[in-house]
């Protein structure tokens, strides 16, 4: 990870609401998250959708932008026990005992698929959420649904398209863990690996324009090394592959464990639709 220090729009964020200030984890994701809600487009007294919320990191960034007028309706089909060092339960609870908690309404063990609503939505978020899905069908049929619920819908995730050697073990990592989970059933949170072109694709498909294209920096993020240690760590699961898939794999941990300084995060794009 690279140096990093608090800007003033989140050292703001944590004197208002008194979050995170004794995690600086979470301080550095959320500096993320608030860029990347900026680049949303999100305003004052939106309604916002979010689907794969996860522990709260972008949501918390979305009811901060939306204020008292706004509301955030934060869907994630895992359950509250899932997730570590604290499980989605212990820290979305934390977010509803804040200010922002009345701005906010989790759902957890929800399938998109079968959430209703009336309501029509401002924007729908999806924050570093689709490699989760492990098929492709699946997350055209979420666009798709979504045409019907939601005025815009923005996408962020890791760029594949790497620029920086010190960016490299972080796509390796990634890409590993996308092949592992080919050969071996797991709730991990990377399923599928998504390039840009292929998401806008498959908005396109689902009838949405797109109308924003951008990168966002998350090189200082912790996130490639979380990505590369877990890799690692599941490296003998490789063993029942294929025999080319293990001498791919095995060139991929050459390269991921070669020794390199100041290694870095893949940055984020977003997309933006409607």
């Amino acid at each position: 990870m690279t140096e990093f220090a608090l800007n003033s729009k989140t050292e703001k964020f944590l004197n208002t609401y008194q979050l995170f200030e004794d995690d600086e984890i979470q301080q550095v994701q959320l500096q993320h998250r608030l860029d990347l809600v900026e680049a949303f487009g999100i305003e004052k007294g939106m309604r916002i959708l979010e689907i794969g919320c996860g522990q709260g990191d972008t949501t918390v960034a979305l009811a901060d932008t939306v204020g008292n007028e706004g509301k955030v309706t934060a869907i994630d089909i895992a359950s509250r026990d899932y997730g570590a060092p604290f499980t989605l339960g212990q820290a979305t609870d934390r977010i509803k005992k804040s200010v922002l908690g009345d701005r906010i309404e989790f759902h957890f063990e929800m399938d998109f698929d079968v959430y209703e609503c009336s309501e029509i939505f401002d924007i729908a978020i999806l924050s570093h959420s689709s490699w989760y899905f492990k098929s492709t069908e699946r997350l055209l049929r979420y666009f798709q649904k979504l045409r019907k619920m939601a005025k815009r819908v923005c996408i962020a995730e890791w760029d594949l398209d790497y620029s920086y050697l010190t960016q490299r073990s972080h796509f390796l990592a990634a890409s590993i863990l996308a092949l592992h989970s080919t050969f071996v059933n797991n709730d991990g949170n990377i399923q599928n690996l998504f390039h840009k072109a292929l998401i806008q694709e498959l908005l396109e498909r689902a009838e949405f324009k797109i109308i924003k294209v951008g990168i966002v920096d998350a090189t200082y993020l912790q996130d490639g090394n979380w990505e590369k240690s877990y890799a690692n760590s599941i490296r003998h699961e490789f063993a029942n592959a294929p025999d080319m898939i293990q001498t791919l794999v095995n060139s991929y941990y050459e390269l991921i464990n070669a020794k390199m300084d100041n290694e870095q995060s893949l940055n984020s794009f977003i997309l933006c639709a409607e």
